[in-house]
């Protein structure tokens, strides 16, 4: 497949800004003081609006947006799009109240844990607009909805660790730290295995059941289309292989092994630019981290449009 950055940008900012929230959720319901929580809470807001933003870019025609929703019954696009602007709006009314100081303890608590209902519901939401579709191996397996998720929170926990660096914030910091570098230990791993999975799948499709033609020997000597078309550019990302080990070297480097270090050392050595450069960082990997979760779909129709021998 050949996303476009719009796409790659919006489901990794949102994945992020979800964690986020949930973090920040979770710290609250464990009565644990955070400082500047309206300003934290902001922030998701602002990346959740962004990453909005970001995924209008890729529309031809972005005044007809509000009709995504209208199939919410069996469409996980349109249920995404419905509790994505519900998610900013508590999110948003949260930061309304901590700055309020309205801290009626029920009404928080129902809203915090409405906020992790919801951010978990979305990140199923996103991962099913691509699990759903059986054709594509590579994303119709529970693989996809489990990296969303953990791929989600443990960027939310880096993120957050960043944040906190930046305002000061050390005795919180040091006991974020841990969790936020075994989160992104775990999601890599777990992202590795669906890697290795998709890597040795065998294709179900052939070229018999693509041109429809029976014949037990078929070569193919031209792609399906004299010129180029939306079929021949839209579903392959026409990169060769050597780019895509780059690609999945990124992923690797910035996604895992920079932000963890830079976690790790901050953390050692009380060090708190270190852990603020950890986000930015990991937002490079998980921007190749997504480009690859769409180059490794191959997509069936592949074989007329692309495969020449």
């Amino acid at each position: 497949m050949n996303p476009a950055f719009s796409v790659i940008s919006f489901t990794t900012l949102l994945g992020a800004s979800q964690g986020l929230v949930v973090t920040l959720a979770l710290l609250r319901l464990a009565q644990v003081e955070v400082a500047l929580l309206p300003e934290l809470l902001l922030t998701a807001a602002a990346l959740l609006v962004a990453s909005l933003g970001a995924s209008f870019l890729h529309l031809g025609h972005p005044e007809r947006a509000w009709r995504a929703a209208a199939m919410w019954r069996t469409s996980w696009l349109s249920r995404e799009v419905i509790l994505l602007p519900i998610f900013i709006g508590l999110t948003l009314l949260w930061a309304f109240y901590e700055y309020q100081g309205l801290h009626a303890r029920w009404v928080m608590v129902t809203l915090m844990v409405t906020l992790i209902v919801l951010s978990f519901a979305l990140w199923i939401c996103t991962a099913m607009i691509y699990a759903c579709i059986k054709f594509i191996q590579e994303w119709s397996n529970p693989l996809t909805i489990v990296n969303y998720v953990l791929i989600g929170w443990a960027s939310g926990l880096v993120l957050t660790s960043s944040l906190l660096a930046f305002q000061g914030q050390a005795m919180l910091l040091q006991k974020l730290l841990p969790l936020a570098m075994l989160s992104t230990l775990v999601a890599a791993l777990v992202r590795w295995i669906s890697i290795r999975r998709n890597q040795a799948l065998s294709p179900k499709s052939t070229l018999q059941s693509a041109t429809g033609i029976r014949h037990t020997k078929i070569e193919q000597k031209s792609m399906g289309m004299s010129a180029g078309a939306f079929n021949t550019r839209e579903f392959f990302h026409h990169q060769s292989e050597r780019f895509i080990r780059n690609v999945r070297a990124i992923m690797l480097v910035f996604g895992l092994v920079i932000p963890v270090t830079l976690l790790a050392a901050g953390g050692l050595l009380n060090i708190h630019f270190l852990v603020m450069l950890a986000f930015p960082m990991q937002a490079l990997g998980l921007l190749a981290e997504r480009w690859f979760f769409f180059a490794q779909a191959r997509h069936p129709q592949n074989l007329y449009y692309q495969t020449v021998s």
